[in-house]
């Protein structure tokens, strides 16, 4: 028998359950260490962007799409790296988008320009779309389905948002310490020992059907077309919403993403097959994880910069500052398996979206003394435990529905949905914080501007509630683990 644990199909993993059970939390182990290190990489830079825009003399916007860049090519990405893991391997997906976020974080780190950072910071992106996908397919694949498959997922989730709570602390400690290069840098050695760990427990599988190719024009087009919109929506701080430098690439994105659907719906072997969409829990549970996610991003964007503008921590401060909202998001990821089959994933999601946007009004009311406890803490807590108890049941039902052969484009799509929406999400708010602020630096007009960011990210997830309730297969419809 042998030692290596194999990420196999639903189908295969029935026929020897007993057989991969001992080993398949090794097999969770190297995924989740993967998620961890590419959803890190979304937030670590946060605490790092003043160091960042002295060193290399980047201006606002550019500070903005060293994010950016990395959350469009990211989620832009994602579905075609989901459909690679379906046809040519979900291991060697898994190594080949870890190996190129490694090495694209050495240049990040050694960056001389900004374009330079912005460019390596795509290319992290890039490798992150190419791995990301390939990390929850492993997860269900190698775990039966039933309440162990559940808890796998739950602690998917975890690690997940874990990386992006940690993101400030991480960076705070090695901004402080040594610089911030080393936000990029310290992604090497990591990713050195998750690919070495992958290729141990690890075994190579796949559901595709010999032949058949990529949709790459259809990945261009989505890329492009998430790219424009939100290159659109970062103009309106500078030109405002009726300028031609903002409505050219706001509606020239639309045009491309309308054009993607119709290719989509016309070629043999589509990036996206527009059919995953006529189950209710997948076309439901991706837009309500958009919705939802488009609020995450800018919590920690606005929660750092508010620490260390407004209130004068340093970066290490900062990050220390919100390990209780990380604690908080990996109790409640992880105590969501517990509650769903008491609950319904439904009412479980809605009630993490209502504790979500509890904890955003309450941020909402920030001033330029706020204190630790009333202004970090308590906000921070209910905001990151809402997002842990939402995050876990929406992808539990887009998964559960997928075909085996469509199991990496659905991963792919939740983990899209996600990531879209936070880098959508930070642009508009970004743009509402920066049209309250008028131009002003002085800490009251900041602190107003990042006041109504919260607030409109509180109304974006009582919205999101709402869609669900509406949306979401019934309780008693939807097939509990």
């Amino acid at each position: 028998m042998t030692r290596m644990v194999q990420a196999e199909s639903a189908t295969e993993q029935s026929a020897a359950p007993i057989r991969t059970a001992p080993r398949a939390w090794l097999v969770v182990l190297a995924a989740c260490a993967g998620q961890f290190l590419v959803v890190l990489d979304v937030s670590v830079v946060n605490v790092a962007l003043p160091s960042m825009r002295a060193d290399l003399g980047l201006s606002a916007t550019g500070l903005q799409w060293v994010l950016n860049a990395y959350s469009i090519a990211f989620a832009g990405f994602m579905l075609l790296g989901g459909r690679a893991a379906d046809l040519f391997g979900r291991k060697r997906m898994f190594l080949l988008g870890l190996g190129l976020f490694t090495a694209a974080s050495v240049a990040g780190g050694l960056a001389q320009d900004g374009w330079q950072l912005v460019a390596a910071r795509a290319v992290q992106g890039l490798g992150a779309a190419v791995l990301a996908p390939a990390t929850l397919t492993i997860v269900t694949a190698a775990v039966p389905a039933g309440p162990a498959r559940t808890r796998a997922i739950g602690t998917w989730t975890a690690v997940g948002a874990a990386g992006g709570a940690a993101g400030g602390f991480v960076g705070g400690v090695l901004v402080d310490l040594l610089s911030w290069r080393w936000v990029l840098l310290i992604n090497v050695p990591i990713g050195a020992l998750v690919l070495v760990g992958a290729a141990v427990w690890l075994r190579e599988s796949r559901t595709g059907t010999a032949g058949r190719r990529l949709d790459l024009p259809g990945a261009v087009l989505v890329t492009a077309g998430l790219a424009s919109v939100a290159y659109g929506i970062v103009q309106t701080e500078e030109t405002g919403w009726g300028d031609r430098a903002t409505l050219v690439p706001l509606f020239g994105g639309l045009a491309l993403l309308a054009v993607f659907v119709a290719v989509e719906a016309r070629t043999a072997a589509p990036l996206m097959p527009l059919k995953v969409f006529r189950s209710r829990a997948v076309s439901a549970a991706n837009v309500a994880m958009l919705v939802c996610g488009s609020t995450s991003f800018g919590m920690w964007f606005f929660m750092t910069v508010y620490a260390q503008n407004i209130l004068g921590y340093t970066p290490l401060q900062a990050g220390l500052a919100l390990v209780p909202s990380s604690i908080s998001v990996i109790v409640a990821s992880k105590l969501a398996p517990r509650l769903m089959p008491a609950t319904g994933a439904r009412n479980l999601a809605v009630i993490g979206a209502l504790v979500s946007a509890t904890g955003f009004g309450w941020q909402s009311m920030m001033t330029v003394d706020g204190t630790f406890l009333t202004i970090i803490l308590g906000p921070g807590i209910l905001m990151m435990a809402g997002m842990g108890l939402l995050i876990t049941p929406l992808a539990t039902l887009a998964t559960s529905s997928a075909a085996p052969a469509e199991a990496g484009l659905v991963s792919g799509l939740v983990n899209t949905s996600r990531t879209m929406g936070g880098a959508l999400g930070l642009s508009v708010l970004s743009t509402v914080a920066a049209a309250r602020t008028g131009g002003s630096t002085s800490p009251e007009a900041l602190t107003d501007g990042y006041a109504l960011a919260f607030r409109t990210a509180t109304g974006v997830l009582v919205a999101g509630a709402v869609l669900m309730l509406a949306w979401l297969p019934r309780p008693e419809r939807t097939r509990q683990p």
